[in-house]
């Protein structure tokens, strides 16, 4: 146990009263010339929120002190919810006037007002802010006579940035600005800043998406060092690395990808063995090959996390030169690879594995429509044009369906949602919003890197060497109660609620396969579930019903992946002593916590350049009618989900012809008189009335 956790356990233990650092010193006998490093622990848990330091300099934890620390989740209507970092607490209300300064994403020190009880969240008042989010806010400038004034873009920050004319520095009415932040906002008191960046008209194409980059500080450009580094790495393979390698340029070996993707970081290879099973091969780009521990390279992909693919354009993890380049495993050239050989049987069981550091040269750049295309359709001017790989494509369909029944044997669950394609013209406008497919290509590849991820995971985790996971922890019991008693109400109920097992899960969504409630049931389900992260610690991914698992198979677009790649090519070469355990048992837990924080932000940009460009959609086509379903309610209204899955709002006030009642339990509204009810899963007609693309909010009416 390190000195840390001794320290949380020792304050947490009932007998312990806040002391001062002295006398934790002495308590945990640290030597004279260890002091100064022992307080400097102190700080930085202090900083984390582990601990608290009072006005009296004595520490102790906040849970024993009616202290709870968590991130502030501002609203738009000015108050927030603290979400606590011990996640077994529950989220705090903060009232607006309780705020004191603090703003949307600041980790914060609350001091419970009210303990909270079964149906009542706790409430609290902020005293403390720990760590600032929000160096910089985008928004819309205003302009008075002597000042300006920001209306942040995020609607979570509901405070003006107040603007003095010395620092407008040019930015002119409803121009899309960055503001730095020079002084914090406290109570009754709005923050200040300067305009730092003018992005142009509010109105301007171009201006939406560039406003969603800097909101979200995503890094559109590398620093020099970092493309001196990319620009030395040699386009071709140095011959003499191949030597150390498994060649694997003589078997048959293709990458199957969508149409449009450049940066091709794994590639497949099937055989049927003599014994009946399948021998499958993976082979991933060995990015790490280029990308050192440490390099340029190396920070500013751990710094960026993760590639963000926004509606218009990706902002790559790492520069074109590896990316698009030498590490994409493009057609009819060599490129180095770590591959991973699985032995699997008639049930789908892997009873065999390899890994390698490998190069191939793939045959065939493949696109997830020509493969569907052979395999769905029989498409023979295909089938004729790749006839050497026919018999490799049938083999690969065959496997696929092994592998996803032994999944589903043991309780993965498949939400079917669909995801929108957004199709832009040359100038950035969206002229058409369609259903991605998801064909049977696309599903195969999604297999083979399940298996292959889980394969790794297990194989690393009994060699005892730390690692990376990629987990997702168990619903809690609470929020399955919650769900268990909302889907009794269309006949179902859910059995072992205090630990569910994701097979319980898989058979409900089953059962509600192509019925009217399978929209309701499917996405209450998915907002019951916790989201997966990355850790150092292996635990059980429960959506997949998997005890091993972890991100191998996109080292080009995932830091994770990168960083794992490094430690299992340092594993099969016997380099990793109890020095390099040690070293990577501290890295491994930061890495975890920023790769998965930088995740986060990038589902969030893509999500709103995908609305985003929805809203300016529908935005033309005011007036028109279509058919939805209802796909949430809320007291103020029902959501609407068209075919294309644009989402829109019906406000309650719309709805005129009763008094509609809102049932929180049921999700539903119910008229008064007529008892006409609207419920999730309900399909209506609705017309377009108004959207508002600077909010992102489109408005529908209910025309039956």
């Amino acid at each position: 146990m390190s000195t840390k956790e001794k320290l949380v356990e020792f304050m947490k233990e009932e007998a312990y009263k806040p002391l001062k650092m002295e006398e934790l010193a002495k308590i945990f006998d640290i030597k004279k010339d260890e002091v100064s490093e022992f307080e400097k622990l102190l700080e930085d848990m202090e900083k984390e929120g582990t601990i608290i330091k009072t006005s009296k300099d004595t520490y102790g934890v906040p849970e024993r002190m009616n202290l709870v620390v968590g991130k502030l989740q501002g609203n738009e209507r000015g108050f927030g919810f603290v979400i606590p970092t011990n996640k077994e607490l529950r989220d705090v209300f903060v009232s607006s006037q309780d705020l004191n300064g603090a703003l949307h994403g600041d980790k914060v020190i609350v001091r419970l007002k009210v303990k909270g009880t079964e149906k009542r969240k706790p409430e609290g008042e902020i005293i403390r802010i720990i760590q600032r989010a929000n160096e910089t806010i985008v928004g819309v400038f205003e302009r008075s006579k002597n000042f300006g004034f920001v209306i942040a873009d995020d609607n979570r920050i509901s405070m003006d940035v107040f603007v003095p004319k010395k620092y407008i520095n040019g930015a002119k009415e409803n121009e899309k600005v960055v503001v730095k932040i020079t002084r914090w906002p406290e109570k009754r008191r709005n923050p200040e800043g300067e305009v730092i960046e003018i992005l142009g008209h509010k109105d301007e194409v171009g201006t939406d998406i560039l406003s969603i980059i800097r909101k979200y500080d995503l890094p559109e450009d590398f620093k020099e060092n970092v493309l001196n580094e990319a620009e030395n790495i040699p386009s071709e393979i140095n011959p003499d690395e191949i030597q150390n390698r498994l060649d694997l340029r003589n078997k048959k070996i293709f990458t199957i990808d969508g149409a449009d993707a450049k940066d091709l970081d794994d590639a497949v290879s099937i055989e049927r063995l003599e014994n009946g099973n399948y021998k499958l091969g993976v082979h991933i780009a060995d990015v790490t090959h280029y990308v050192k521990e440490n390099s340029a390279l190396d920070k500013e992909a751990l710094k960026r996390g993760t590639s963000v693919y926004l509606v218009d354009r990706v902002i790559p993890m790492l520069p074109k030169k590896l990316s698009n380049g030498i590490c994409s495993l493009n057609p009819s050239v060599d490129r180095l690879t770590l591959s991973v050989f699985m032995e699997i049987n008639k049930n789908g069981k892997v009873i065999n594995h390899s890994v390698h550091e490998s190069v191939i040269n793939t045959n065939a750049r493949m696109t997830y429509k020509d493969v569907s295309d052979i395999l769905e359709e029989d498409n023979e001017k295909l089938k004729d044009k790749y006839s050497d790989l026919v018999k490799e494509f049938k083999l690969m369909e065959e496997l696929s369906k092994l592998l996803r029944k032994n999944r589903e044997s043991r309780g993965s669950i498949d939400f079917d949602f669909d995801e929108a394609k957004i199709i832009l013209d040359d100038k950035g406008n969206p002229v058409d919003i369609k259903k991605a497919e998801r064909r049977v290509a696309n599903k195969i590849i999604e297999e083979f890197m399940l298996v292959c991820n889980e394969t790794v995971a297990e194989y690393m985790y009994w060699c005892q060497i730390p690692f990376l996971y990629r987990i997702h922890e168990d619903p809690s019991e609470e929020k399955i109660n919650e769900f268990n008693k909302f889907i009794y109400n269309f006949g179902y109920t859910l059995k072992g609620i205090q630990e569910i097992h994701p097979k319980e899960l898989q058979t409900l969504l089953k059962k509600v396969d192509g019925k009217k409630e399978e929209t309701v049931i499917n996405t209450l389900m998915l907002r019951s579930l916790k989201k997966a992260k990355y850790s150092a610690e292996r635990e059980t991914h429960f959506g997949l019903a998997a005890k091993y698992y972890t991100h191998f198979t996109s080292p080009i677009r995932r830091y994770p992946d990168l960083q794992i790649h490094r430690i299992i090519k340092e594993f099969i070469n016997k380099e990793i002593d109890q020095r390099r355990k040690d070293r990577l048992e501290k890295l491994l837990p930061e890495v975890a916590e920023q790769t998965s924080a930088r995740e986060r932000v990038a589902i969030d940009a893509e999500r709103e350049t995908n609305d985003l460009k929805m809203v300016e959609y529908i935005s033309k086509r005011i007036g028109e009618e279509y058919e939805g379903i209802i796909s949430g309610v809320m007291p103020f209204g029902v959501f609407v989900e068209l075919d294309n899955t644009i989402e829109g709002l019906v406000p309650v006030s719309t709805l005129d012809d009763d008094y509609y009642i809102y049932d929180e339990e049921n999700y539903c509204f119910i008229g008064e008189r007529t008892k006409k009810t609207y419920r999730i899963g309900d399909v209506v007609s609705i017309k377009v009335v108004k959207t508002d693309i600077a909010k992102k909010e489109i408005d529908f009416v209910i025309t039956e």
